[in-house]
Parts: structure tokens; C-alpha cells; sequence
């Protein structure tokens, strides 16, 4: 289609994002265009300064207008569960089941030697840290169910072995490849709850 040369660039730049293909790009691009000109400038406002007013939790390491997120802030959290998960986008996966009242801890990916991702890479040294200044502490290893997810699972309870905590996983319900934040509330909220401890 030989749209003019700007909204072709706009329809390229929706098509980048994830799940975005030719039709949904030129509908949202239409639907950018028709907007009035204030809520325009909100949203060119809004997308111009997202890399500046998010930032990451100091504790958890999860999406916050502040340097510690809502969640860790919260005084009726149990701060000796902690859900440690690949992103933030499982966190919230986690939050809409509404039946988890821990905190989370985010990796930030999954150790992965094809991909050149170390356990350096993650998350991890300030995990072991906030274990080692809680008491009675259990950890949830909720990563997806692949062999990085597996390869992460198994190295995470090996550097908490040295510390006094309890190292679960959730239930073998979880489907071999299946992204938690993909998961319907139903099964996670079983797979939390038949949660197992992981043996060496």
C-alpha cells in the first residue's frame, strides 16, 4: 500500500513490537492519526518519557515509579515468601490471580549458554542477599518449564543451598513450555498451590 512517508514509518514501528502484524500495525496507526491533539501529545509525551519515569525496584528488581516498587512497600505482604520469576511480566500474571500475598523477585531472564545469557547476567547475587537478612524464608522458583527454565531452576537452588531457606517449585501441572504469564488464572493459581519442595 503506498501510504504517505510518515505513516509508513508509524506502521513499521507498530509492526516491531511484539504480536503486531500488517493489519493490527495500519489500524493502530489509523487509529494514532484520528486522535485530537491533545491526547496525541499525552501519548507522544507519555512514550518519550517511559525509559526515564520507570524505573527497576532496588529489592525486586520489578517495574516501579519509585526505586522500591509497590509490592515490596506494602506492610501486609508476607516478606518471607518471595516468587522469584523470569519478568515482570509474570508478575503480573501472578498479581491477577489475586491469590499470592508474597513478594516477587525478578531475574530478569533465564541462564542460557546458546544465547550467551551467565547466571552474571540475572538477577541473582541480590536474591541470595535479601535471603540471607530474612528468617524462616521460603523461595518460589516460578520460570517457564524449558530446558533454560529448568538449567536456571537447578543453579538458583544450588546457591541457596548455603542459606536457611526453603527452595519450592511450582506444581509438575505447569505444561512443558508454557510461558507463565501466558497461563490462565485457574492453573497458576493450582500450580502455586500444590507448590513442592525441589530435591537435590
Amino acid at each position: 500500500m503506498n501510504y504517505p512517508k510518515d505513516f509508513n514509518k508509524l506502521i513499521e514501528f507498530f509492526k516491531s513490537l511484539p504480536g503486531i502484524g500488517e493489519k493490527n500495525a495500519e489500524r493502530l496507526a489509523f487509529s494514532t492519526f484520528e486522535m485530537d491533539i491533545e491526547k496525541l501529545e499525552s501519548f507522544a509525551k507519555t512514550v518519550n518519557s517511559i525509559k526515564n519515569t520507570i524505573k527497576k525496584c532496588s529489592i525486586c528488581g520489578n517495574i516501579s515509579d519509585d526505586d522500591i516498587c509497590s509490592i515490596c512497600n506494602d506492610d501486609l505482604r508476607n516478606k518471607n515468601l518471595i516468587c522469584v520469576v523470569e519478568d515482570y511480566k509474570s508478575v503480573y500474571s501472578f498479581e491477577k490471580s489475586g491469590i499470592y500475598n508474597g513478594t516477587y523477585h525478578v531475574l530478569g531472564g533465564l541462564i542460557s549458554p546458546i544465547d550467551n545469557v551467565s547466571p552474571d547476567d540475572l538477577n541473582i547475587f541480590s536474591l541470595c542477599n535479601r535471603v540471607k537478612q530474612l528468617k524462616d524464608c521460603e523461595v518460589i522458583i516460578a520460570l517457564t518449564s524449558s530446558i533454560d527454565g529448568e538449567m536456571t531452576m537447578l543453579y538458583l537452588k544450588k546457591v541457596l543451598s548455603d542459606s536457611n531457606v526453603k527452595v519450592t517449585r511450582l506444581s509438575y501441572g505447569v505444561p512443558l513450555g508454557m510461558n507463565l504469564k501466558y497461563m490462565d488464572v485457574l492453573s497458576l493459581n493450582k500450580a502455586l498451590e500444590d507448590r513442592r519442595e525441589i530435591q537435590d
